[in-house]
């Protein structure tokens, strides 16, 4: 299976628990792959380069709460998952955010 397939599969999952696509964060062969594919994934959604296939999903939580969940494209599922009040400044959700991605990173590199 390659990386768009993968990432089909993935959304199409996620979509069925009611999460919604946020971010793709793609190495620059995924993205020309997919950009190839004239797949139609990324409407909506932010694509920015990266070291390493995720994907930023996120959905309403209890208590008015925020769950985001960055999940890496790959064939050994992991994914990172953090809950934010709503009351929650963007700027530390976004901190936050990219801490999970540093953390996806190193996971990836070691994988």
């Amino acid at each position: 299976m390659n990386q768009v397939e993968r990432i089909r599969e993935i959304v199409a999952v996620y979509s069925r628990h009611g999460w919604r696509l946020e971010r793709l964060l793609l190495r620059p062969e995924t993205s020309a792959e997919l950009a190839g594919a004239g797949d139609e994934l990324a409407e909506g959604a932010s694509v920015r380069e990266a070291a390493a296939d995720a994907l930023w999903f996120s959905r309403a939580s209890h208590a008015g709460r925020a769950a985001w969940e960055l999940r890496l494209v790959a064939e050994t599922p992991y994914a990172l998952f953090e809950s934010f009040e709503p009351d929650e400044a963007e700027e530390d959700r976004e901190e936050v955010r990219r801490e999970m991605e540093a953390r996806l990173n190193d996971y990836a590199a070691r994988a």
